[in-house]
């Protein structure tokens, strides 16, 4: 038997093979979860698609967060298929690429608003539409973060302050849908070379300083991140909730 046999996972924010949520994707399926993907961007489609076939998966919809017509309708078609939901992977984020290099005081107010609209806001406007789909005591939901949204990462910049945002709102969904037997979760990933981390100026220097520097003296792998969402999907994290748990070979823990 597998750890999540019988429970229906929606995955959002897979990009390509590499992706953070791809790599959860698999450990759930083997685990024996039901799949379902979306994706943003129609240009995001055709990557997404033949993931998702491979995985058995008959449900891969479209769904752009920043509009609340695209995740209702997200949420109607899951209902249709499925009645119910257990697990709601939440891997979505973006800033401008030329907010992530320079100085922060010289981020624009459409660059900080759509950051923070997409990588914080939609794990609230998702979690909402998914919530009366939950199973009570059996449901979860998953987000990722990284360590900019506590400590200042150079180039981090705007997305450091989003990724705070969406912690904070890990614990706040967390205390308000407990009493509906949902528990909310992220995990702080240490940097892996993904599409998204790639675009992010001096990228390599943060991978080789976490090398360095954290006890384990390596960098962590998505499937390293995706056995913590295994767990925190599972009956095994049956009594976690608002907590921000650390994947990063301990780097977080390391002072001066």
């Amino acid at each position: 038997m597998g750890l999540l046999d019988g429970r229906k996972a929606l995955i959002m924010g897979v990009a390509n093979e590499r992706s953070i949520a791809w790599a959860i994707a698999e450990a759930f399926k083997k685990e024996g979860a039901e799949l379902a993907f979306t994706y943003g961007a129609e240009v995001l489609k055709d990557r997404v698609t033949p993931l998702a076939e491979s995985v058995g998966s008959k449900l891969i919809l479209p769904c752009d967060v920043t509009k609340d017509e695209d995740i209702d309708k997200l949420f109607d078609k899951i209902k249709e298929e499925w009645g119910s939901l257990n697990i709601l992977v939440h891997s979505i984020a973006f800033a401008k690429k030329e907010e992530l290099k320079g100085r922060f005081v010289d981020t624009s107010r459409d660059g900080f608003s759509l950051a923070m609209d997409i990588s914080a806001y939609s794990l609230v406007a998702t979690a909402r539409r998914a919530l009366p789909l939950m199973v009570k005591g059996e449901s979860s939901i998953v987000t990722l973060s990284y360590l900019g949204a506590e400590r200042v990462v150079q180039n981090y910049n705007v997305m450091g302050v989003a990724k705070a945002a969406l912690e904070s709102s890990v614990k706040y969904l967390a205390a308000d849908i407990g009493q509906d037997g949902v528990r909310v979760n992220a995990i702080s990933a240490g940097p892996i070379k993904t599409l998204a981390a790639m675009g992010i100026s001096g990228f390599s220097n943060i991978l080789n300083a976490v090398k360095e520097k954290a006890p384990l003296k390596q960098n962590v792998t998505s499937y390293d991140v995706a056995g913590t969402a295994t767990y925190l999907a599972s009956d095994l994290a049956s009594g976690v909730t608002g907590e921000i748990i650390y994947v990063d070979s301990g780097f977080n823990i390391i002072g001066f």
